[in-house]
């Protein structure tokens, strides 16, 4: 993997419609406007951002960032609520993964409350609109950053 860090940041259903779908809840910005911020935000960082309405489709490039990245950021949307299929691939990482919501799940629906993706997340941004996937990445970047040092701790040869 290369020195410079990866971050694959993923978004499920629905979210080609930011913007135009609900924008009292989500917000006006657009899908490439959350991409601009991300690619800003990661100080250099090379950024592998997706979207997909395919269940299948996700599932994949989680599996891909096994392997590509160095942290995954992801946005489910409504998989998060139902796709245990996505808990499993997520549960294959050993990278952080950092969940992203634009809203707040938790003050919403109450089947909004839970999700699967939660119970592999290393952490959960919600609640902030775009800037939510700001936040996120700079947590995968102190993540990475951390993860990093201690592995330069154990063999300095390696740091």
């Amino acid at each position: 993997m290369p020195e410079t860090p990866v971050l694959y940041v993923l978004n499920g259903p629905n979210l080609n419609l930011l913007g135009v779908r609900e924008p009292h809840i989500y917000g006006r910005e657009t899908l490439a406007d959350v991409q601009a911020l991300c690619e800003a935000a990661a100080e250099g960082a090379t950024v592998v951002f997706r979207q997909t309405n395919r269940e299948g489709e996700l599932i994949d490039w989680v599996q891909e960032a096994r392997t590509e990245a160095h942290a995954l950021i992801l946005n489910p949307a409504g998989y998060g609520h139902t796709s245990i299929a996505l808990l499993d691939a997520l549960k294959a990482l050993t990278i952080p993964v950092i969940e992203c919501h634009l809203s707040n799940p938790a003050a919403r629906e109450e089947f909004r409350h839970r999700t699967y993706v939660s119970l592999a997340a290393t952490g959960v941004v919600s609640g902030f609109g775009a800037l939510s996937y700001e936040l996120a990445v700079k947590a995968a970047l102190g993540l990475v950053g951390e993860r990093k040092i201690s592995a330069g701790r154990l063999n300095p040869d390696k740091a």
